[in-house]
């Protein structure tokens, strides 16, 4: 064959990944590492609605979002499990395939269930993806500022906080293009690094509560137990609103299904393992080493001056957990205070590279999915010739990460309704998911009342309580709370209002949009493809041509010695199939035609689409798809 010939073959998505690596690029996205320094003065500050503090609830919080995190995995796992051919697009072909599979059908109308569910499952899941990236590298921008401030007692300002989130999201995003292998091994040290981090910190500081190297006399907790027990029912519901934050992630690997070897057992394992590993092993216990060691020795001065200790400490600094490794490295390894807070800095760093690297390898593979099944535009499905890496998507989200960072540098409540709306997105897709488990399995032989039923049901109820939570408890908080859920409903409304405006385009299009698909098969097997097509009631007329022609062998068939440079081009004998098929239909009537051309042998021909702006039937005047 000639080499530019071979130059043009389509990059292959082959599968690389293993369980470890199928289980590290979801651990990455969960990144206990990051999220213990970003959110435990959130945590510390959660108040009730009477407007006392709920502090004391944040392990058993963390436990109840764990539940709910599980119930929601077992979904994914049992739908992954049914269909490791999900590839790229992963929810959104669950949630296709719960009712196509049902109905018995192969292909789905514009108004189908089949069509809605995906639509709805990918609006929520972009919600979720694209959003979530830029909010990693605003948060990454404002750590890069701490650290700078702590050493230098400067403040940089926010334009140049800006230009540390843009290069950061163009450093992430050039990992994330290179291909999945190489994030891989990214994602492999970024975990060994946090965890190993989380480990010698969360010793430490039992060490320190058993040892009390400061004589301290009021802990925040006067014990084990008093860490872990519940205090509130109202203090555990709200801890858990912002515990299952956190915990999102687990289901990314989902679309890494393409990538990795024997999906069917691998993806379904790497999601609960993440979970484990991540929530159970790592939140669990770092958290209650922070919550063991606070004391009145952890202090820190307000806005007016005055000097809070304890958790209240906790509530009011801007890097609580900062604060406590400074105490470790001065009580527990003299002298090192500051220099153990700098390096704890730089691992919450490099864990919030994981989780964006992560969340950007999942946000373009599902964009790129819908895509291949043209439901986006098509060059978000390109995939890069080397790296097999959907490049026209990533640096896409590359820029929407650096605009939504750029904002989220500038206002803390400007971020934080950022983060809520992609929080609302994530609860939506997760409770969506759930429904569709159940839709999937209800008339299957191997239907499990427990596995297909209880617990997909529990996590619907779950997530939905989640979401009106969430919501309500910003909508009642104060002036700051109602702002950010302003943002958080303006964004995903107005996202809404733009799927639905794309959605009615397309579908209208679709549906009276015809396309010329024009076939180069074998001959012999021409009765095959029209049997096919009648078959799936895809044509109700074409025109075939007997041609001669020759593609990218220049005439060579098997069997055949290779042409030589002096010899003329051999023009093979095929069969021209002309066809007029709605717009909606093509994908259907291409894949009917491949199945029934294709020998799995060099020439079995090909299939080209061309747009035909109109057709006419010329004895009644009839135009368009009714011309058919």
């Amino acid at each position: 064959m000639d080499k530019n010939c071979q130059n043009l073959s389509a990059p292959q998505v082959k599968p690389t990944l293993g369980l470890l690596g199928a289980t590290v690029n979801a651990m990455a996205l969960i990144a206990p590492g990051a999220f213990l320094w970003i959110t435990y003065q959130l945590q510390a500050a959660a108040t009730s609605p009477n407007g006392a503090s709920v502090a004391s609830d944040i392990w058993a919080g963390i436990g109840l979002a764990l539940v709910v995190a599980f119930l929601t995995a077992l979904s994914y796992a049992q739908l992954a499990k049914l269909y490791p051919e999900a590839g790229f697009a992963s929810c959104c072909y669950f949630a296709e395939k719960a009712f196509s599979d049902r109905d018995g059908s192969k292909h789905t109308a514009p108004t189908s269930l089949a069509r809605i569910a995906k639509l709805l499952t990918a609006w929520s899941a972009h919600l979720f993806y694209w959003v979530y990236p830029g909010v990693m590298v605003a948060f990454m921008a404002i750590m890069i500022g701490y650290i700078y401030t702590q050493v230098t007692g400067d403040t940089l300002s926010i334009s140049t906080l800006t230009v540390i989130a843009t290069l950061f999201a163009f450093g992430v995003g050039y990992i994330a293009y290179r291909g999945v292998s190489g994030s891989t091994r990214t994602a492999l040290w970024i975990n060994i690094i946090q965890l190993g981090t989380l480990v010698i910190f969360s010793a430490l500081a039992i060490y320190y509560r058993l040892t009390n190297p400061q004589a301290a006399t009021q802990w925040a907790f006067s014990g084990v137990w008093d860490v872990i027990r519940p205090h509130s029912l109202s203090g555990v519901l709200i801890q858990s609103t912002l515990a299952i934050l956190i915990l999102v992630g687990f289901e990314s690997c989902t679309a890494l299904a393409a990538e990795t070897k024997d999906p069917e057992k691998t993806i379904p394992k790497a999601i609960i393992l993440s979970l484990i590993i991540q929530g159970i092993f790592a939140y669990l216990l770092e958290y209650f080493a922070a919550g063991i060691m606070i004391s009145e020795k952890l202090a820190t001065t307000v806005a007016d001056g005055t000097t809070v200790t304890g958790m209240a400490a906790a509530a009011a600094s801007s890097a609580p957990i900062g604060d406590l490794v400074k105490l470790l490295g001065d009580y527990v390894l003299p002298g090192v205070g500051f220099g153990l807070m700098i390096t704890m800095s730089a691992t919450v760093a490099i864990a919030i590279v994981g989780t964006t690297l992560s969340c950007m390898n999942t946000a373009v593979r599902v964009s790129c999915g819908m895509a291949e099944n043209r439901e986006l535009p098509q060059m978000l499905s390109f995939l890069h010739r080397n790296f097999s890496t959907p490049h026209i998507a990533l640096w896409l989200l590359v820029g929407i990460s650096s605009l939504i960072a750029a904002v989220g540098v500038r206002s803390v409540v400007g971020l934080t309704g950022i983060a809520l709306a992609s929080n609302f997105g994530t609860f939506i897709l997760y409770g969506l998911t759930c429904i569709w488990t159940m839709v999937t399995f209800k008339r299957r032989k191997d239907f499990n009342f427990i596995k297909h039923g209880m617990i997909p049901f529990l996590g619907l109820i779950s997530n939905i309580i989640m979401v009106v939570s969430i919501l309500y408890l910003y909508s009642i908080g104060n002036v700051e709370a109602r702002a950010e859920a302003r943002i958080c409903f303006l964004i995903a409304g107005a996202w809404a209002l733009v799927s639905l405006l794309y959605v009615a385009l397309t579908s209208v299009q679709k549906s009276y949009q015809v396309r010329l698909v024009t076939c180069l098969i074998r001959p012999e097997q021409l009765g095959d493809v029209v049997s096919a097509l009648k078959r799936e009631n895809l044509v109700m007329g074409m025109t075939v041509t007997d041609v001669r022609g020759f593609g990218r062998q220049m005439g060579e068939i098997d069997n055949h010695a290779p042409l030589d440079k002096e010899e003329s081009i051999r023009f093979l004998p095929k069969t021209k199939l002309e066809i007029i098929v709605r717009d909606w239909d093509v994908d259907r009537a291409m894949t009917v035609i491949a199945e029934a051309a294709r020998t799995g042998n060099i020439g079995d021909g090909k299939i080209i689409v061309l747009e035909a702006s109109s057709a006419m039937r010329i004895r009644t005047g009839e135009k368009g798809v009714y011309a058919m």
